[in-house]
């Protein structure tokens, strides 16, 4: 023991107060119950009282030792120009900044696979609905046609419903053919230089001239006419063929 005090004695220098900076505070009231705390009344079995203990001793600590380092003049607070060199380098950085950069991006991509499950289950759902309800009214279609020719019942209420969809087809289908008119282009067109009327059939007969025969001359019909009977009308142009091969032959 006396050479401990020895070793002790030889190493201790008597240093001012801002170069050790130690401070010893007592008992700290708590803010709480406004009663001091003593090792009796924090139980050093539960976490949070022990871990508040450190916190108010500290803090104690502090508030002593801030007035006595203004008072040395000693500045306490860090100033806006300060600079602190990194712990870690800038290739490291880069590296933590790539990797976090493609964590989000595989979040990114599993949030919109994920999306795209949801829409797709729910675009499953409305179809198999869809089924299920034509199945449904087909199935009480044909129970009421059943019933019908059973003679249980009297009702056509199904040929009703089936008459007002085919005729709501049909009035869709119009205003689809009424909406596919001529372009602008073409009625312009029609507007500005007129419309000649209907080209196409305008040789066509029609009861009317097919009635009329104040046209028709017996004289000349069926090849009777002067200059059209006998072997005249008969001698025709020979085709380009035949005329190819006379050629050939008179060569």
């Amino acid at each position: 023991q006396e050479g401990l005090k020895q070793c002790l004695s030889e190493f201790r220098q008597q240093l001012a107060w801002v170069e050790r900076l130690d401070v010893t505070s007592g008992q700290v009231v708590d803010p709480v119950s406004q009663t001091t705390s003593s090792k009796d009344a924090v139980d050093p079995e539960n976490d949070f009282q022990r871990e508040m203990s450190f916190y108010r001793q500290a803090q104690a600590a502090v508030l002593e030792a801030l007035p006595r380092l203004r008072k040395l003049q000693v500045p306490t607070r860090r100033p806006d120009d300060y600079f602190a060199e990194m712990a870690k380098s800038d290739q490291q950085m880069q590296k933590i900044r790539q990797k976090l950069k493609s964590k989000q991006e595989a979040m990114e991509r599993s949030e919109k696979a994920k999306q795209l499950r949801a829409m797709r289950k729910y675009g499953k759902k409305v179809q198999t609905e869809i089924l299920q309800k034509r199945q449904k009214e087909k199935k009480n279609m044909l129970n009421a046609v059943k019933k019908y020719q059973k003679g249980l019942s009297d009702k056509l209420d199904f040929l009703d419903e089936e008459q007002t969809l085919s005729q709501g087809n049909k009035k869709g289908s119009a205003t689809q053919r009424m909406k596919k008119g001529p372009n602008a282009k073409r009625r312009y067109k029609n507007q500005k230089f007129g419309f000649g009327g209907k080209k196409k059939g305008s040789k066509w007969n029609t009861k009317e001239s097919f009635n009329d025969v104040s046209s028709f001359r017996s004289k000349v019909a069926h090849n009777k006419g002067p200059g059209k009977g006998g072997k005249k009308a008969l001698n025709k142009r020979p085709g380009k063929r035949a005329r190819q091969k006379m050629k050939s032959r008179a060569r």
